[in-house]
């Protein structure tokens, strides 16, 4: 219970006005979050301002896990549980695990849990999306690695990788002012861009992947329905096969590709 008393009545309609969908779970959250009537004032304020909630908590819900989100770090979609599940199922036992694009360590987080990895590692290129994974990921002991892709991992997995997840940004650049101002205006563009057609990220994965994974592991990304096929054919050119996965409940798509061997 709050140690004050807050009119939640009062604070749900006001969240509503402002187009909060789950205004009544929002103020329920906003009112926890505050210990007093003029921090809880200034948390709503901050959020019909625009804020997403996840930056105004510090923390996002995802299959099940509380995960510490930073201002301006990607809030993480609950659709990725898709791209999390897809890749958990192609990775064999005691897999060598890369997060690429890892956000807030999200990915790495869960499938730490559920894999049991030899070895497990995150990388993003964006320094403030870094340090909020190592906070949420160094109690595991799971380095997170600051630069572009492959580039900062120790080269001495290229090749002996057994599955690589990267939720990497794949909205195309002429659909970003198209998305919703709490990405748009407060996550960092580089989580968001996918250059012209929204595959250019994706297409640098792919052909990176194929030189970092072992004979027979997994590349497991998410793309949107309408891009799926494409990105099979981004996936095919660079020597990989793929295999597509949509859920219509979550609304997600999510493509694996094996490197043969």
């Amino acid at each position: 219970m709050a140690p004050f008393p807050p009119d939640r009545p009062a604070l749900v309609a006001r969240l509503r006005a402002a187009g909060c969908v789950y205004a009544e779970d929002e103020a329920d959250l906003l009112i926890a979050a505050a210990d007093s009537a003029a921090a809880l004032t200034e948390l709503v304020d901050r959020r019909v301002a625009g804020l997403p909630l996840e930056h105004l908590l510090g923390w996002a819900e995802f299959c099940g896990r509380r995960i510490a989100v930073d201002p301006g770090v990607f809030v993480p979609r609950g659709r990725t549980a898709l791209l999390v599940a897809a890749a958990a199922a192609v990775a064999g036992p005691a897999p060598a695990v890369l997060d690429l694009c890892c956000g807030s360590g999200t990915a790495a987080l869960v499938l730490h849990g559920r894999l049991a990895p030899r070895w497990l590692a995150a990388a993003d290129l964006d320094p403030a999306a870094v340090a909020c994974a190592r906070r949420n990921l160094a109690p595991l002991g799971v380095p997170v690695y600051q630069g572009d892709l492959f580039g900062p991992i120790p080269t001495e997995w290229r090749g002996r990788l057994d599955l690589v997840v990267a939720n990497a940004p794949y909205v195309p650049s002429g659909a970003l002012a198209l998305m919703p101002a709490e990405a748009r205006l407060y996550e960092a563009p580089m989580a968001l861009d996918g250059g012209e057609d929204g595959l250019a990220v994706l297409r640098r994965v792919a052909a990176g992947a194929a030189e970092w994974l072992v004979p027979g592991g997994h590349l497991a990304v998410e793309s949107s329905a309408g891009q799926a096929e494409a990105l099979c054919g981004v996936l095919t050119d660079a020597g990989l096969v793929p295999t597509v996965v949509h859920d219509e409940e979550l609304d997600a798509t999510a493509v694996t590709a094996r490197r043969p061997g």
